[in-house]
């Protein structure tokens, strides 16, 4: 396994250098490393796409400051200030700094990634753990994901590197083309873009997903779901299947535990739905923040009633991690009620996630009710699907099974 294949941590523990939780190199010499690579990251990285630069209408002197005054507009233009118009914070960034999301960067008055082509994470996956159970079930994914992340969700799983800055985790260069080809000689018939928020590598996934396409391969992204509408149009374009997350249905957990706003994922999951690409939709239930049985009941009523019936959504199981070690998991009791609220408002296949051997994993026929696909953990187990169609009664179930 290549030193790319291993977040930053695991590649020093296999060289003895992490150990106890303590970096042990000094602090100057580990702040010299990280210096050294990021400016070899700025001095490679490619022009961003989705921003506008200082002077353009998208961009005036009240974007930066309440008040300018007279003779001071051409000052502050000097610093030449851009505006990323890839994420819904829409951040207006002054030379020489960085997005909200860490990874894009206004070098000398233009917007550039410093991830594109430096995945940090690359496995893989069974499809069911992105997961995806609508979309070429039993199937294996490769998978990929970068630094950083333009939420700050406390219960992320991923925070090592979603959290993290590109020069944290030094990664070798690797092109879309090479990427691509990686997969089809892993023999996966799917690339998927994951781990942190693939929004940050827009740049990087469209590309990929072009070249995924040349090889016969499909792309599927699983993403937060909190991007604007110009790079979300062109993610459809080029990707088989979106997973989104909408992690609780009320602006003030968003604001409060994940730093962002609920509607540009709302707004985003019914560009997805209209647009007629492959959705599935979780729902992280996380004790005491977004467990409401109101709440709940208002996130399956606004599904049935803007997405429809039969967009697959998980209601997963939330364990402690990150800034949320106080809290328990979820008892399983929460998520099979859930269900049964998904399954009262109409929606056909709603799912008990993250509980193995739970027959809330398993996909039944909404039409004779016998299960069709049978799970275990992330395993297929069996599939009792035709073409399509549901082996028992011969009515077809909502999906891409081929």
């Amino acid at each position: 396994m290549g030193r790319r294949d291993l977040p930053r941590r695991a590649f020093l523990e296999g060289l003895g250098l992490w150990g106890a939780g303590t970096f042990l190199l000094s602090p100057p010499l580990r702040a010299a490393a990280e210096g050294a690579y990021l400016a070899e990251l700025l001095k490679a990285a490619p022009p961003a796409r989705f921003w506008a630069p200082a002077g353009s209408p998208s961009l005036s002197c009240a974007s930066c400051h309440e008040k300018v005054p007279a003779g001071e507009e051409q000052k502050g233009h000097r610093r030449r200030p851009v505006k990323c118009l890839l994420c819904a914070h829409a951040c207006v960034i002054e030379e020489g700094g960085r997005g909200r999301c860490r990874v894009r960067a206004n070098v000398r008055g233009e917007l550039r990634s410093l991830v594109y082509g430096r995945p940090v994470a690359l496995h893989v996956d069974p499809i069911e753990k992105k997961p995806f159970y609508h979309f070429l079930p039993g199937s294996q994914a490769f998978s990929l994901g970068t630094a950083g992340c333009p939420l700050a969700c406390r219960f992320c799983q991923n925070w090592e590197i979603s959290q993290a800055s590109p020069e944290d985790l030094p990664a070798d260069y690797l092109p879309p083309s090479a990427l691509a080809e990686r997969a089809r000689q892993v023999g996966t018939p799917v690339i998927a873009f994951t781990y942190n928020e693939p929004t940050v590598f827009a740049e990087y996934l469209l590309d990929a997903a072009r070249e995924a396409r040349k090889r016969n391969l499909r792309a599927v992204l699983v993403s937060c779901g909190f991007m604007q509408e110009a790079p979300l149009q062109e993610m459809i374009e080029v990707l088989g299947a979106i997973k989104v997350d909408l992690k609780g249905f009320s602006p003030e957990f968003y604001r409060k535990v994940s730093r962002a706003d609920l509607e540009p994922v709302l707004r985003t999951i019914r560009t997805v739905a209209r647009a007629g690409r492959h959705l599935e939709i979780v729902n992280l239930v996380v004790p005491t923040l977004n467990d409401a049985p109101a709440l709940l009941d208002n996130l399956c009523r606004w599904v049935a009633g803007e997405i429809g019936p039969d967009v697959p959504v998980h209601f997963t199981r939330f364990h402690p991690d990150f800034q949320l070690l106080n809290l328990p998991p979820t008892p399983v009791a929460t998520l099979e009620r859930a269900r049964e609220t998904a399954l009262k408002h109409g929606l056909r296949y709603p799912y008990v996630g993250n509980v193995p051997g739970h027959p809330g994993n398993h996909t039944y026929c909404p039409s004779c009710g016998k299960a069709v696909i049978e799970r275990q953990g992330f395993f297929v187990t069996a599939n009792h699907l035709q073409a399509g169609a549901c082996a028992f009664c011969g009515k077809p179930v909502a999906g891409v099974w081929s």
